[in-house]
């Protein structure tokens, strides 16, 4: 992901998922509910920016998919994309689709409805789906806009990143601020005119040599265009990325700990007083403006996901696929001789309760304890056992206004436990990897 506490949550999920097991046979009750939501992944780009590590395939400046330079790779990447859609289970109509990158918005606008009349066609669509959309400044004009509206997009994530042109060339992006301010006029106006259903705009804070000054004004002018919904990312050097060659040369300057944590505070407050109200670490948005596909990742229900790279979990057990074209393809032959078994309802693993927690104190709402224990599975000796011992890593945060307890809920407060979310979610890792059983079965369990 794109963000210091999006890749501590990474990181943390990477350590709980060494401890699950490869097949557990699971209660009724555990068994997630049918997944009403799918995410699509769009790999291509012109070119990787500095900070990116996501699966994506550069084509080049000059590549398009109307004919042009890539646009053969388009399209036999969008034929695997429809062979790995026609073999997936059927279940019930969607309620929301997420289109995400690399760049979906290279794509025409009839290859953006095709995916989504083969959506259509393999599960429905709820009445009022939100079908989102990810899109670029510089990959896209008014036009485009209309003619992927009329193909069923309802809501556009914008990746504008930054207003200054300085930051936006640091970053390798190849929009600029006038493409970016262009853009989101073109938005707003739709979505005034009943067009979009919303929007957002994507910001990366704690940039190097960034001022408080400097991300005041970012804020200020995320604020002017009226984006409906903003999310905000905390840069984060990953592996392999231009921006971990530049950190290893000693010419990327990040901010203080301290500091990065007084902005992220600060930008709360500051969309607090704009209307936004802060539904997850991450994410502001106005009433009646939260992403309902955001909220599904966070609430712990399951999802189909299709593409290179991309992660499923449509009964809680995640899998992810290849990040190379010839290794998906590979993958996708596999598959048609059997599904693997996160795909098939019965035989994939539910969401252990580590990982429910870890997304849950991500949300403004946080979590009640004892009670998703009991719907992960767990008895009441069980609970009296083990939960007692996190209640009571928590309760320091709680004594100095890092978290709150209300009655049997706790959540960080916000902006002063937002900030340093990685604290608390550190606590729930060191308290799994100490349990004797963190994922035993039951029958297990009860017998002891």
């Amino acid at each position: 992901m794109r963000t210091s506490t999006m890749a501590i949550g990474r990181a943390v999920h990477s350590v709980c998922r060494q401890h699950a097991p490869s097949s557990v046979a699971l209660p009724a009750q555990m068994i997630a509910s049918a997944p009403r939501s799918a995410y699509l992944h769009i790999p291509f780009c012109h070119r990787r920016c500095f900070y990116c590590d996501f699966a994506v395939v550069p084509l080049g400046d000059r590549a398009d998919a109307f004919g042009g330079s890539g646009s053969g790779s388009i399209e036999a990447y969008l034929d695997l994309l429809s062979a790995e859609i026609s073999l997936s289970p059927q279940g019930p109509a969607l309620a929301t689709v997420y289109v995400g990158g690399g760049t979906p918005s290279l794509l025409r606008s009839d290859q953006i409805s095709g995916l989504l009349q083969q959506l259509r066609g393999r599960f429905g669509f709820q009445q009022g789906a939100e079908i989102t959309l990810e899109m670029d400044p510089a990959t896209f004009e008014q036009s485009d806009l209309q003619s992927l509206i009329a193909a069923g997009v309802t809501r556009v994530s914008l990746g504008g990143q930054s207003f200054d042109d300085v930051r936006l060339a640091a970053l390798g992006r190849r929009h600029r601020r006038q493409d970016l301010l262009e853009a989101c006029h073109w938005l707003q106006e739709s979505l005034q005119v009943g067009g979009l259903q919303s929007w957002s705009l994507d910001l990366i804070r704690n940039l190097p040599d960034q001022g408080d000054e400097e991300w005041e004004a970012q804020l200020e002018q995320a604020v002017a265009v009226q984006a409906p919904h903003v999310s905000i990312y905390d840069l984060s050097v990953e592996p392999g990325t231009v921006f971990a060659w530049r950190e290893k040369r000693g010419e990327l300057a990040l901010p203080e700990e301290d500091a990065a944590a007084d902005r992220i505070a600060f930008t709360s407050r500051r969309l607090r007083r704009a209307g936004y109200s802060r539904y997850e670490i991450s994410n502001f948005a106005r009433p009646g403006h939260a992403s309902r596909h955001n909220r599904v990742y966070w609430s712990g229900a399951g999802w189909w996901a299709f593409g290179l790279g991309a992660t499923s979990a449509p009964w809680g057990e995640r899998m992810a696929r290849p990040r190379t074209r010839e290794a998906y393809a590979a993958w996708l032959q596999d598959q048609r001789q059997e599904l693997d078994s996160s795909l098939v309802r019965g035989s994939a693993g539910s969401l252990p309760l580590d990982d429910r927690l870890l997304v849950g104190l991500r949300c403004h709402e946080g979590v009640d304890l004892w009670d998703l224990a009991r719907r992960c599975g767990w008895d009441e000796r069980r609970c009296h056992r083990d939960l007692p011992a996190l209640e009571a890593r928590w309760q320091p945060f709680v004594d100095i206004g890092l978290m709150e307890r209300l009655g049997r809920r706790w959540r960080l407060s916000d902006p002063e436990g937002m900030a340093v979310s990685n604290q608390v979610l550190v606590e729930v890792v060191e308290w799994w990897e100490l349990l004797p059983d963190p994922v035993a079965p039951l029958a297990s369990f009860s017998e002891r």
